[in-house]
């Protein structure tokens, strides 16, 4: 795996330690059991895998070096680089203007742009229509661009089932970067429509085998459907592609549903493959893993868990919607959000709001509290550690921080 040059200000050397460590013990990565910090009279348990990804990674290194290569011209940003506020905030810090944001919204007007600006491509890529909306421009994005290879992954897929005559589902929100820059590549060469979850999928189904009438289907998928779909003619092969942040084994459920209802509707199963294309290779290997890592981590004894990442950062949502199934989950985005033992400030993300929980650390006052910790694939670790330490201070226990990396280095 490459290594990137990431500001220092992003790493921890705790967290840097307790990862090498891991990797030098379990090269093949098949041990998902979480690493057990012991802070006295906190047990802190934190996830086999977590923070940033190839994609992010290769995203931060991209703009922080173009900054330093480029003095003196302006710099932009199409929208946020990740879902990240603390990284998005450090890029605006040194100079870089955002063209958009995350839904969209222009905010700069792209008529402002001259042939001498860059302008940075996010890891979530870009649609089709915006890449030629700059071009027109005289921008060249080519050397700026920082869409994840994975998600780059997912575009090459749907380009090879779509020269099949294969129309793609995209399993993702609607709203979100990513999933319009890939609805936008697939669309431009197949009929493509969006299904956001398991609900959706089982209406598009019941296009599929005819038990809606299919002029309500334009009103049902209003704006996730591709220009000039034909819910009859469209419906007969498909394939199943993701939002490479979305639960992994949501989009497996939906696409064996999806493939049941082909079976179902054409045949038997010696029909299948000329029906669906098999796309289980778009599945983004660190979402995986940071999922997998959660599910192995709530199998410890635990009092709550804390997850870390920007609020607006959907493969973060998807490890707190884990954690939630189970226990108390504080949804937080850095150290801050802990304002003291008896009181957080955490996201629910169903209501799509902060709210203030109080006594929300049990008993820590006279047992032992036990705690899962993660964070979503666009936090640094440095906030992880900020967090840990934090936490290591109501217990009286900050002096064992210097411990821990030792252990773990050594």
């Amino acid at each position: 795996m490459k290594n990137f040059d990431i500001p220092i200000i992003y790493r921890s050397p705790l967290i840097s330690a307790i990862k090498a460590r891991r990797r030098q013990e379990d090269k093949m990565k098949k041990d998902l059991t979480p690493t057990l910090l012991d802070l006295g009279g906190c047990q802190l348990y934190l996830a086999r895998h977590f923070g940033f990804c190839y994609g992010v990674e290769n995203a931060i290194e991209i703009s922080f070096r173009t900054i330093g290569e480029n003095p003196g011209r302006r710099i932009f940003l199409l929208s946020e680089m990740i879902h990240n506020p603390q990284v998005n905030a450090d890029l605006r810090d040194r100079g870089v203007q955002f063209l958009q944001g995350t839904s969209g919204k222009q905010q700069i007007p792209f008529e402002s742009l001259l042939p001498d600006d860059i302008v940075i491509i996010p890891a979530f890529g870009t649609t089709l229509e915006i890449e030629e909306r700059l071009r027109s421009r005289g921008i060249h994005t080519e050397t700026y661009n920082t869409t994840c290879p994975f998600v780059e992954k997912v575009w090459n897929r749907s380009a090879q089932i779509a020269g099949n005559a294969y129309t793609i589902v995209v399993h993702g929100k609607p709203g979100h970067e990513e999933t319009r820059a890939t609805f936008s590549h697939a669309a431009a060469l197949t009929p493509t429509v969006i299904v956001r979850d398991m609900a959706e999928a089982r209406v598009l189904a019941e296009y599929i085998t005819g038990a809606r009438p299919a002029d309500t289907f334009y009103e049902v998928f209003k704006d996730q459907y591709s220009p000039g779909f034909d819910v009859r003619r469209d419906l007969v092969r498909i394939g199943v592609v993701n939002q490479t942040t979305m639960l992994a084994s949501d989009t497996q459920a939906i696409a064996d549903f999806l493939r049941q209802t082909m079976t179902e509707a054409y045949g038997g199963s010696d029909s299948t493959d000329r029906h669906f294309a098999d796309t289980r290779d778009t599945l983004c290997y660190a979402t995986l893993d940071n999922q997998s890592s959660v599910r192995a981590m709530l199998l410890a004894e635990a009092d709550l868990a804390i997850v870390v990442g920007g609020y607006n950062s959907s493969n973060t949502s998807h490890l707190v919607e884990l954690c939630s199934e189970k226990l108390p989950t504080y949804f937080i985005q850095s150290e801050e959000n802990i304002v003291s033992p008896l009181e957080i400030v955490h996201y629910d993300f169903h209501e799509k709001k902060e709210r203030n929980t109080r006594d929300w650390l049990p008993h820590y006052r006279d047992q032992q509290v036990r705690i899962l910790l993660t964070s979503g694939a666009s936090c640094p670790d440095a906030l992880v550690e900020s967090v840990i330490t934090r936490l290591a201070r109501y217990f009286r226990s900050e002096d064992l921080i210097p411990a821990l990396i030792a252990g773990f280095a050594g």
